[in-house]
């Protein structure tokens, strides 16, 4: 995109009405209108312009963005830093294990004490159902109390950086990637999209993703199919959603348990292991009373069942029955891949392999989308000051 390009990109963005994103949290997709979605789309495709274009984007002097992991991750914890750093911001990571949370700290003074100067904290808690999306709502009472108390000069934003529900920046990067690379979002009415479980020889991933997508990909007149084997159901909730938003945009929501009828003349597939919501909720349960006998157990029968689906695998054979053999494959990383990560897995080597630039691509959206996210609630008129940015052109690089 040349700066014409971003001067048209920004003056369509001033068309939106996202005022209400303004000093708010990104949580769920779902509670953001259709305009403060495509309001983080342009966003984060006008800051990738002004960085490839060699234009500093940085809006904030000082402050810190805080960094707060309760699950192992790459490209989501690196790409918070990379939004931060794009914008300006210091990322501190929280280590809980080095803090006082492990002395007994509570989350209302643990929020404010980390907050002082901070603009952001982006938090993942993905592996407990119904704790990570209540963490953060915690969290963000704690941030809002110590804001109205006057403690706080100004009242951080929350990103949720995946939870137990949603994981809005990938999906959100998902389907930057998606609407890029078919051409627009104009082009997306029609189109199939397969979100299908696979085969992994681990158990416990979270539901966000699926969930996610579903949740998200219906909002845009594509027809979505969850495919899954009997028994490896996502929230009831979430599926109501998916419901909803499609009968909105017109098209439709489907469930079934067979990965070959979701990728038979699909534009887009997205094989991903995930565990089932039932056993989530025991193993959630199981960790609640510390029953580690239980936990065991239970992952010696969640490993049992996952065995009994290894046909559940993205391969060039399915991929022939996708539309005109070329669907989009789109995965959120690492993937298990079949005689390289894994003995069995998710995809085929040839299949990730033929599509490992495409999936780099998909992976390197969520800086922007997140840097998005937290210009979208820290600046009152972003329009204007994206626009400012393009015509001060200083430059990132002297």
């Amino acid at each position: 995109m040349d700066r014409t390009g971003i001067r048209e990109h920004i003056k369509c963005l001033s068309k939106l009405n996202f005022k209400n994103m303004y000093m708010k949290d990104f949580l769920e997709t779902w509670h953001k209108s259709d305009d403060e979605i495509a309001a983080t789309f342009a966003v984060a495709d006008i800051l990738r312009g002004l960085r490839t274009n060699n234009v500093s984007t940085r809006i904030f002097d000082s402050g810190l963005g805080i960094s707060l992991f309760r699950d192992n991750s790459t490209r989501t914890r690196f790409s918070f830093a990379s939004a931060c750093n794009l914008l300006g911001l210091t990322v501190q990571d929280l280590d809980e294990g080095k803090s006082q949370i492990a002395h007994g700290e509570t989350v209302r003074e643990t929020a404010n004490m980390v907050s002082f100067m901070a603009e952001t904290v982006g938090i993942r808690d993905d592996m407990f159902i119904g704790k990570g999306n209540t963490y953060m709502r915690e969290v963000a009472g704690a941030l809002q109390e110590g804001f109205d108390e006057g403690v706080l000069e100004q009242r951080p934003t929350i990103v949720d950086l995946q939870c137990d529900i949603d994981h809005p920046t990938q999906c959100m990067a998902d389907m930057l990637h998606i609407i890029n690379h078919f051409g627009g979002v104009e082009k997306l009415k029609g189109k199939k999209v397969a979100m299908t479980w696979a085969y992994s020889p681990s158990y416990g991933k979270p539901l966000s993703v699926p969930q996610g997508v579903i949740g998200l990909m219906t909002r845009f007149g594509m027809d979505v199919t969850l495919a899954h084997p009997e028994g490896y159901e996502v929230m009831p909730e979430v599926e109501a959603i998916a419901a909803e938003n499609a009968k909105a945009s017109g098209c439709t929501y489907s469930r079934t348990n067979s990965m070959e009828e979701a990728f038979a003349g699909a534009d887009i597939v997205y094989p991903k292991s995930w565990a089932p919501f039932a056993a989530m909720e025991k193993r959630s349960a199981l960790y609640e009373q510390n029953d580690h006998d239980g936990i065991k157990k239970l992952e010696k029968e969640l490993l049992t069942q996952n065995a009994n689906y290894k046909s559940w695998e993205c391969t060039e054979k399915l991929m022939a029955t996708t539309n005109k053999g070329n669907a989009l494959y789109l995965h959120c990383l690492p993937a298990d891949i079949t005689g390289v990560s894994c003995k069995e897995g998710e995809v085929e080597a040839s299949v990730f392999d033929r599509y490992r630039a495409p999936l780099y691509l998909e992976a390197s959206y969520k800086p922007y989308i997140i840097a998005a996210m937290i210009l979208l609630a820290r600046k009152a008129d972003p329009s204007d000051t994206l626009m400012r940015l393009l015509e001060s052109g200083s430059p990132r690089i002297r």
